[in-house]
Formats: C-alpha cells, structure tokens, sequence
C-alpha cells in the first residue's frame, strides 16, 4: 500500500473510530487498514492510536497528525479537482454540518433538490449542535447560527432567528398569557437539553433581564420538549425556526415577545480560496436564496 492511501486510511480509521468500520468506509478489509496504520507507526517511530477492544482512540500525536494529514489530503483533493474539471463542475462528494433540528427542517428537504439538480455530486450531511472546526474536521460547508468570531472563514447571511416563549392557545386559554418577565415564575415550563439547562432565562434586547424559571418537566429531546408545549402542557423557549410551521398554524403561541432578545444571525460559512470548488459555490449558490425565503428567517 502505498503512502498517500495509507493516509487516507488513517483518516478513516480516526473518523469512524473503528479499524473495520473506517476501512469500510473506503472499501478496504480491517487487516488492510491495520497493516496500513502498522506501517505509518512504524514510518513515524510514534504511535497514532490507543487500541481497546471496543474502540480506536487516537493518540496526542495522533490527532496533531490528523489535522495536518487532512489539510494536505485537502490541497491534493484542490489539485485534482483543478485538473479534472471538478473545479469548475459540481462534482464529487459535499461534506456540510448543521444544528440538528435545522438539518432536519431545513438542510434535508434542500439538500435533495440540490443532488437532484447536480447528479454528480454526493453529499454527507453531520447533524450536530457543536461548533465543527471545518478545516481540521474535513467539512465544506457550516451553517452557523449566532455571531460569528473572526477567522478567514467566508460567510454568506440568509437571516436570522429569534430566541422565543411559546405554548398552546389551550395552555393560555387555561393559564392566561404572561404579561411580564416576572409572571413567568407562575407557569408551566419544560425544558430540553442533554445537559442541566440554564434556569436563567436573559430577555430584553442586551439579555440584561434575567428570570430565574423552575422547570417543571425537564427532556433530553428537544422535539419532545416542543410537543409537550403543543399539547397544552406548559411554555418552552426555543430558536424561532424550531417552530415556524407551529408558528405559521397556530399550533403555538409566542408571549413576551417585546421582551426578547436580539435576534441570531444565521450563516452559510465555507473556507474561501483554491478550496472552495465549484461543488461548494454550487451549493452556496443554490442554498442562499431559497433559505433566505424561510418566513421565520427573515
């Protein structure tokens, strides 16, 4: 095997995690793979992995090696793609990260008429509300929601969100409406997160008014959170676009909105340069537009 496919497997193996499962990523046998990595370890004189029977978990060598690898995988990927075409075609396979509920409403459904239009290109979508380091993890494209920090990153604006109280007309039928911050300490709320959530809500436009709220019902799913408030249970807070179609039906009610905070921007982000290849401007392209047209973005 030689040098630049042992590197590839050595990426895969740090993805999946799993000798088998990364070798199988890339069409290769799990003693193939561990040959590969055998080899590497020996080049180097370092070991890249820590191997236990149930995973593969990289070394502090290892994982300063991954990001260099996958930069330069990335610059020889730039070659290719600039000598067959690619960087003028759509073509090849589109790596994208998204919060998880927005990939799922949004990102998916778009995502289809996008491979429908460029049958050349193969898309890899992460669901994920963590921050992807897009170079260092091998990603194209980011959406991002909240204000960007400085990088050399390109950004593109399709809009913004608003961070939202929301309940059922049953639930304010039942308990009346809160008129102010502080009524909120006299109604139901459920809360959502895999982590304790924060108790403090921060509303007014500089988040400089706090309600410190006692959940009564506290969920690991934020879609289980949402329907409890649908059904009439209590009020949960949540980003605008989790609940536009709810929004846009009545199903859900938002409350203090004159108490809200500002608004979220929202953004395509992509690294710029040589490595933005046509299948990313593509989709920068096609994407832009149609999700600026989101009602609840705007």
């Amino acid at each position: 095997m030689d040098r630049l496919q042992a590197l590839n497997v050595f990426v895969a193996v740090a993805e999946a995690e799993s000798f088998a499962k990364g070798a199988s990523a890339i069409g290769l046998s799990a003693p193939s793979a561990t040959r590969a990595i055998n080899m590497l370890e020996s080049t180097l004189g370092a070991r890249l992995f820590t191997r236990s029977t149930r995973r593969v978990r990289l070394t502090d060598v290892g994982r300063t090696y991954l990001a260099e690898v996958r930069e330069i995988l990335a610059h020889l990927q730039a070659a290719d793609d600039m000598a067959s075409g690619a960087a003028n075609t759509p073509v090849g396979q589109l790596r994208i990260t998204c919060p998880q509920e927005f990939g799922r409403i949004h990102v998916a459904p778009l995502l289809t008429e996008f491979l429908d239009e460029y049958p050349r290109v193969r898309a890899d979508v992460l669901m994920v509300d963590r921050i992807v380091n897009l170079v260092e993890e091998g990603f194209d494209i980011a959406l991002r929601i909240g204000h960007l920090p400085s990088s050399e990153l390109s950004a593109v604006r399709i809009g913004q969100v608003r961070r939202v109280i929301c309940g059922s007309p049953d639930y304010f039928a039942t308990r009346g409406r809160p008129q102010a911050p502080s009524d909120l300490l006299s109604h139901r709320v459920v809360a959502s997160g895999s982590t304790p959530p924060l108790n403090e809500w921060r509303l007014g436009q500089d988040g400089a008014h706090g309600v410190r709220v006692h959940p009564r019902l506290t969920v690991s799913s934020l879609a289980a959170a949402i329907d409890t408030a649908r059904r009439g249970w209590g009020l949960c807070r949540v980003l605008s676009y989790q609940v536009g179609p709810d929004l846009e039906s009545g199903t859900l009610q938002t409350v203090l909105e004159e108490h809200e905070p500002a608004p979220l921007p929202v953004h395509l982000v992509h690294v710029e340069g040589r490595r933005a290849a046509a299948k990313v401007r593509a989709f920068i392209d096609f994407a832009a537009p149609r999700l600026r047209q989101i009602a609840v973005l705007r």
